[in-house]
């Protein structure tokens, strides 16, 4: 199960609707082996594309420095699909490389009435793709 604190969730609808037609990206990060998503980082989406997203590969190499001196590991890795369901794409399985992260997809759909608005976690391990329930808590206990 993935559990985020409202203001994490809100941030990440924010820039997922802000970017909107546009596919929206990011990583939240938090503390190495705690689980616990804290960091919120919005990435620019280098493809800038409303059927796909690409990280800025200095932006994440930088990121993945600026984690490792902080001791933190990416606990979600986000992005947006436009026009369809909230769910992972065939690309999408195939660039998940951070078996330990929730992959987060937000689908902005209902931005053009395409659809209802989803916010739907999964885990991506050796392509298999399992979708975990989402809790959405005030503050971490």
């Amino acid at each position: 199960m993935l559990t985020l604190t409202k203001a994490l969730y809100d941030q990440i609808v924010e820039h997922s609707r802000k970017d909107h037609p546009d596919e929206a990206c990011g990583v939240v990060a938090g503390p190495a082996g705690s689980g616990r998503p804290e960091r919120f980082i919005p990435m620019l989406n280098a493809a800038r594309s409303p059927t796909f997203y690409e990280f800025d590969s200095a932006d994440l190499l930088r990121l993945y420095r600026e984690m490792d001196d902080l001791d933190e590991e990416p606990v979600i890795i986000y992005h947006s699909h436009t026009a369809t369901e909230a769910y992972p794409s065939r690309t999408d399985i195939s660039y998940a490389n951070e078996p330990g992260a929730h992959y987060v997809l937000v689908s902005t759909a209902d931005t053009d009435d395409a659809g209802p608005f989803q916010f739907r976690s999964f885990r991506i391990v050796d392509g298999v793709v399992t979708e975990e329930d989402v809790e959405v808590v005030a503050e971490y206990a």
